[in-house]
C-alpha cells in the first residue's frame, strides 16, 4: 500500500520500519477470517487491514488519533493470528506495537482509564504487590456487581481460594540422574502469585529429566503486561533490568533461561528487535533472546522416557495459546509432548482463535474478552474432552470460569504422568 510519510518523519527509525510494514500489505483480506474480532461482528474497523488503515493515518498525520480510531486499536488482541495467516509477510506486531505507543504518548484517555491502565502497569510487574492486589480481590469478590465492569472482570478470573502451592523456593536445584541441560527457571510475576503450582511442576519434571534447575532471586518483570498497554518508556526499562538481571545467570554458554508463561517467553524471545534502537544494549539482549526456551522446549531438548502413560486415562483439548502458536511459532511440540506422555489429545475447533485472555485485553476489554471466552469453552465443549491442558496462565485464569472441567498447564499435565500431582485436583469453577 502507498504511504505519504515526510522526508523528516522517516528519520524515526520507528516510522521507518512502521512504513516498511505498511507497504508491504496488499489489503487481500486473507488476515479477516483469522482474526477474532471481525470473526465476532463482521466490522471492518475491527479487522487488521481496518486497523492498518488506521495507524497508517494516525501516525502520517501525527498528534493525537481520533477517539475513534484509539477504540479499536484498543480492541485489538495482539494474538497475532492475522500474521500466521499474512501472504505478504506483514509483521502486524511491528504496526501495532507502534499504535499503542503513539496513542499513549499523544491521546489523553478518560480519567477512569487512565487510573485503571495505571495501577495495572504498577501492580502485575510487582510480584508482592499482586499478591496483596489478589489477598484484596477475594475479599472484594462478592461486590463484584456493585463495580464497572473492567473491575468486575478482574474479579471473576480470580481463583476461589488461595494456591495449593508455595512458589518454588530460590537455590540449585540438582538434576536427578546424569544431567543433560543447565536451566534458569524465570517464575514470572502474575503467574507465580496466581498459579504458583505451575513452577513448581516444572521444577520437577526438569529435574526429573535431567536439568540442573536454578531458582534466582530478583527476577522482576520481563515488560509483557506494560508491553500491551502501549508503555513502551516503562517496557524498555523492564527489559534493561530482566538483561542485567539475567546476564550473569547466563555467563555460562551452556546455559538456558525457561519460560512456562506463553506471554513472557514471547516478548523475552523479542528483546533483540525491542531494545534494537539502545546501542549499548542491544547486543546483550539479541544474547537473552537467544537463549530463552519456552517450558515445551526444554522438555523436548531432555527427553520424555517412553512408556509414559498417567495413573488414568485422561483425554485432553489443548488450548494453544496465541502466544505460543502465532508469537513464537510453537503449536505442535505441546502436543506431541503430551501424547508421549499417553495423553490422548484433542484439537480444537478454530484453534487459531484466541481465547480472549491477551495480556491485559480480559480486564480493559471484558465484554468482547467474555464472548470470546465463551465461544473457546464452547469449542472445548464439543470435543467432550475430560480436561484442557495450555502453555499459558492467561488462557488458564481465562477459560477456568464457567467451564466445569479441569484446566493447567501442559506442564502439569506431564508431571503428573511422571508421577506428580494430580492437575485435576485444581480448584474447579
Amino acid at each position: 500500500m502507498r504511504t505519504s510519510f515526510t522526508a523528516e518523519q522517516r528519520l524515526d527509525p520507528d516510522i521507518a520500519a512502521s512504513e516498511a510494514e505498511l507497504r508491504r500489505c496488499v489489503h487481500c483480506g486473507f488476515c479477516t477470517a483469522a482474526c477474532p474480532t471481525y470473526v465476532l461482528d463482521g466490522n471492518e474497523l475491527d479487522s487488521p487491514r481496518g486497523r492498518i488503515t488506521l495507524i497508517q493515518d494516525m501516525l502520517e498525520k501525527g498528534g493525537a488519533p481520533a477517539p475513534e480510531t484509539v477504540v479499536h486499536i484498543d480492541r485489538c488482541l495482539s494474538c497475532l493470528s492475522c500474521a500466521t495467516a499474512c501472504p505478504s509477510g506483514v509483521d502486524y506486531r511491528r504496526l501495532i506495537d507502534a499504535g499503542r505507543a503513539h496513542i499513549a504518548q499523544h491521546f489523553e484517555r478518560p480519567l477512569f482509564d487512565r487510573l485503571l491502565r495505571g495501577a495495572l502497569a504498577r501492580v502485575l510487574p510487582d510480584a508482592k504487590l499482586f499478591r496483596l492486589a489478589l489477598a484484596l480481590g477475594r475479599f472484594g469478590r462478592p461486590f463484584a456487581k456493585l463495580l464497572p465492569p473492567q473491575l468486575a472482570g478482574m474479579l471473576a478470573l480470580l481463583p476461589a481460594g488461595a494456591p495449593r502451592t508455595q512458589p518454588v523456593k530460590p537455590g540449585r536445584y540438582p538434576a536427578s540422574g546424569p544431567g543433560k541441560l543447565k536451566l534458569v527457571l524465570f517464575p514470572g510475576c502474575v503467574q507465580d502469585g496466581l498459579a504458583p503450582e505451575i513452577n513448581a511442576a516444572t521444577l520437577r519434571v526438569l529435574t526429573k529429566l535431567g536439568a540442573e534447575v536454578i531458582v534466582p532471586e530478583g527476577a522482576g518483570c520481563c515488560g509483557a503486561l506494560t508491553h500491551h498497554l502501549g508503555e513502551e518508556a516503562k517496557t524498555r526499562s523492564l527489559a534493561e533490568a530482566m538483561i542485567n538481571w539475567a546476564g550473569p545467570l547466563l555467563a555460562d554458554a551452556d546455559t538456558h533461561l525457561v519460560v512456562t508463561a506463553a506471554g513472557c517467553g514471547t516478548l523475552l524471545k523479542d528483546y533483540a528487535h525491542l531494545c534494537q534502537n539502545q546501542a549499548a544494549l542491544a547486543p546483550y539482549a539479541a544474547g537473552l533472546a537467544a537463549r530463552v526456551l519456552d517450558v515445551s522446549e526444554a522438555v523436548e531438548r531432555l527427553g520424555l522416557p517412553r512408556g509414559l502413560k498417567p495413573p488414568r486415562p485422561v483425554t485432553l483439548a489443548y488450548q494453544s495459546a496465541c502466544s505460543l502458536q502465532h508469537g513464537q511459532g510453537i503449536d505442535a511440540l505441546p502436543k506431541r509432548l503430551l501424547a508421549a506422555a499417553g495423553f490422548a489429545v484433542l484439537d480444537l475447533p478454530e484453534a487459531h482463535l484466541c481465547c480472549g485472555s491477551a495480556g491485559t485485553y480480559n480486564m480493559l476489554e471484558p465484554a468482547l474478552s467474555a464472548r470470546l471466552r465463551s465461544r473457546k469453552q464452547e469449542a472445548i465443549e464439543s470435543t467432550r474432552a475430560d480436561a484442557v491442558a495450555s502453555g499459558n496462565i492467561g488462557c488458564i485464569s481465562q477459560l477456568r470460569p464457567g467451564l466445569g472441567l479441569p484446566v493447567a498447564h501442559s506442564i502439569e499435565w506431564l508431571d503428573w504422568a511422571l508421577g506428580g500431582a494430580d492437575p485435576s485436583g485444581l480448584v474447579m469453577r
